[in-house]
This record gives structure tokens, sequence and C-alpha cells, in this order.
């Protein structure tokens, strides 16, 4: 259920949701005087579980004094500060922030930049980026992607600010909570039929960078919806659904399915000048770490795409 939060300078405030221990306050410490079982300490650790934090770190967050559970309502403290964790490199147009608030930050990643550094080349990557934003706006806060997107695709990738909201941002993606939508273009008609694809994936063991199917590899299912067929039937623009999260997901599944995305030599698709494989992030959907409601952030077709699409209609 979503909750409302207000914010009062370095602190955010809600109500108890109903029928919680600190809601019936009274009553849970006339229990407590006459058992000696339930301490205020522990009404205040029920009342954080009942707003959805762990109580491991409802009693951290209580020591230290940056939860405090008064008259029914519970009041945190925005963010600890926080070292970035990344360089802060500041680029001349910044980033494209698609929605932020105090607790979380989605931002388009364009195609040809990594999400994080990957020990190699120096070069600039989206989390340099987003470090560079943090400290543009003043936020001491750790620079932590909830999921990420290939180099070369390009679309919302989500951040977590603060301890509280990673934990709940990282507890949807493991429950598979977070809807991920993307378009690709990939070559031949699709046909109505292909709507699911279930087939593990696993390392290619004579090429580093490639996956494959396997038997033997991670679970993975992509749901697939024919959108567009282009170019007499030689293209297709299809619109697909990750229920897994595995590292070249749609790209190793279509190109399992006969279908290799435009761009994308690595499995076996069409060289095209667009350098890239044809492969988009359109919509990203999460809950609220902290109010509950659902997000829902569509990113538009970047031009590049726009372009292909144009040369193939």
């Amino acid at each position: 259920m979503a909750r409302s939060w207000t914010r009062r300078g370095e602190w955010v405030e809600t109500a108890l949701p109903a029928k919680t221990p600190r809601s019936e306050e009274d009553e849970g410490r006339r229990e407590a005087e006459d058992l000696g079982a339930v301490t205020a300490a522990g009404l205040e650790i029920s009342a954080a579980a009942a707003l959805g934090v762990p109580e491991k770190l409802a009693r951290r967050l209580l020591h230290a004094g940056e939860m405090q559970v008064r008259g029914g309502r519970v009041r945190l403290r925005l963010r600890p500060d926080e070292d970035l964790g990344f360089e802060p490199v500041w680029t001349e147009d910044g980033i494209e922030a698609l929605y932020e608030d105090d607790f979380c930050l989605v931002v388009h990643k364009p195609a040809g930049m990594p999400v994080h550094p990957d020990g190699g080349a120096q070069r600039l990557t989206l989390a340099n980026a987003v470090a560079a934003h943090y400290q543009m706006h003043g936020e001491a806060c750790a620079v932590h992607h909830v999921h990420r997107l290939d180099e070369h695709t390009s679309g919302p990738v989500l951040y977590a600010k603060g301890e509280l909201a990673r934990q709940a941002l990282d507890e949807q993606m493991r429950g598979k909570e977070i809807g991920r939508v993307y378009l690709a273009i990939v070559q031949g008609r699709v046909a109505p039929s292909l709507r699911v694809i279930d087939a593990p994936i696993g390392r290619d063991r004579h090429h580093n960078s490639r996956r494959r199917i396997s038997p033997g590899g991670q679970d993975a299912l992509t749901r697939v919806e024919g959108v567009e067929t282009l170019a007499g039937g030689r293209a297709s623009l299809v619109r697909l659904v990750l229920e897994t999260g595995r590292t070249h997901q749609i790209r190793v599944h279509m190109a399992h399915a006969g279908h290799p995305l435009i761009g994308d030599t690595l499995y076996g698709g069409p060289a095209d000048r667009l350098n890239r494989q044809a492969l988009h992030g359109e919509k990203l959907g999460f809950r609220h770490p902290f109010g509950g409601e659902q997000i829902e952030i569509s990113a538009p077709l970047p031009g590049d795409m726009e372009d292909l699409l144009d040369r193939l209609s």
C-alpha cells in the first residue's frame, strides 16, 4: 500500500499503518508492564517491520538515532552521508534524469556508455556521471545501480539513494518485481506464434564475451510481442519483457529463435551502420522504496534506432 511521506529538513516522516504494535502503543506498554515481555524498543522494531524496514537495519538505525517512532508516526533521517564510491566525471550535457526524488534516481543510459568501470581502460561510465550529478546537487550518497544494461544498449537505469532504499530495491530485483520492457529490431519476420522463449543461458567456453543456450545454464525466460514487420519481412520490431535478467539474455534468446538483433554481429546479426545491437529499454517499473506506489518510467526510442526504422519502413 502506498504511503505518504513528509519531508522535514533532513528527515522524512509518515504515519504508521493501522493495527501495528505502535499504533496500539498504550495497550502494548500496559502488556509490557504487566508481563515484562514487550519493551519500547521492541515496539519500535515491530513498527519498523510494518514499514518494511529489515530488523537488523532497524536496530542499527534506532541505536544511531536515525529512526524515531513517536505517537503513531515514524521519522527517518533521510540519508547519513556516504562516500560516492566512484570518481565524479563531468560531461558537457550531464545526465538525462527520467525520474528523481530523495530516494531513487532513474537515468537514461546512452548506447556506448558502460554502467560502471570494468577495470580496463579509463573511460567515462554512467557511474562516474551519476557521481558528478550527486556532487553537483550536494547529495552525499553512494552510487548504487539496481540493475544494469549492456554497454551498447540504451534505456533507463535505476539507482537507489541511501541504505534503506538500496535494500528495498535490491529485494525487488531479487524477487523479480522490477519490470523491464525492451524494443528490438531483429532480422526476419517474427511469427505471431513466438510468444515465449524459455531456454537456459550459460557461458560460451570458446568465447569469453559470448553467452549461449546451455542445458546446464541459468534459467532464462523472455516474453516476445511482435510490433511491426519491416522491409517486406526482412526485419521486425519486437517488444520484449524480461522475466529473468541474464547477461545478454535478449540477444542470446532472439538469436536462438532465428532472429538475431540487427547490428549484433557477436550473435550472428547483420552488420549495420547503427554500429550497435538495435536494442533499447522502453519501460521500467518498480515500487517506490519508501512510498510504496508503483513508478512507471518510459524512455523514448533514441535517434539512431528511429533512423534505422525509417530506413526499413
